[in-house]
């Protein structure tokens, strides 16, 4: 019988500082590249509107946040919201989220391997762990995903295009067209 030993955060400390992305989850490594200019782009634009509708200081919004569920679901999201009432909960002493921030932000990058952990592995494991709401936004199509907790799991609840316009319960008041998120992407 073989045994196949499983990685944790721990191992996550040891790896190198090559410019790629390490990440676990449930035991099993992944690795990404560094994100290209599309991906950070469609990252700042949405971090930027979600600061300004959040000058109402309803939550904090952070880019790429070390998130530890367990030593062996630890991952990097590309973008949090954690509402001002659960913020003392999630954040650790050491500066990561340590339980589910409210609304998590993939940005995909291209290529099979980046959307599989993004729609299958990253979707079951913020079900799993208790995220309220999962944006999966894909630059290329000019569209986003948008899951919502529905009898205890993260459930697809529509996918919005180019000129339509994306808005949230978890954030009231918040909407944007997702043209104006991806706004000069060639």
């Amino acid at each position: 019988m073989g045994t196949s030993s499983k990685f944790t955060s721990a191992d996550l400390l040891l790896m190198p500082d090559d410019g790629k992305r390490y990440e676990v989850i449930d035991g099993e490594l992944h690795v990404a590249k560094q994100p290209s200019y599309h991906h950070q782009y469609a990252c700042g634009r949405l971090l930027r509107f979600l600061d300004e509708w959040n000058d109402r200081a309803l939550g904090i919004a952070i880019t790429a946040p070390g998130l530890i569920f367990a030593e062996d679901d630890d991952v990097a999201p590309d973008l949090v919201w954690v509402s001002r009432q659960r913020a003392r909960h999630v954040f650790g002493e050491d500066g990561k989220l340590h339980s589910a921030p409210d609304l998590v932000i993939e940005v995909l990058s291209p290529g099979p391997t980046n959307e599989q952990r993004d729609r299958q592995a990253k979707l079951k494991l913020y079900s799993r762990r208790g995220v309220q709401e999962y944006w999966i936004i894909d630059w290329q199509k000019q569209q986003a995903e948008i899951y919502r907790r529905s009898g205890g799991e993260l459930a697809l609840i529509k996918t919005i295009y180019r000129e339509e316009t994306l808005d949230s319960p978890l954030l009231p008041g918040f909407s944007c067209k997702i043209a104006a998120l991806l706004l000069s992407i060639p």
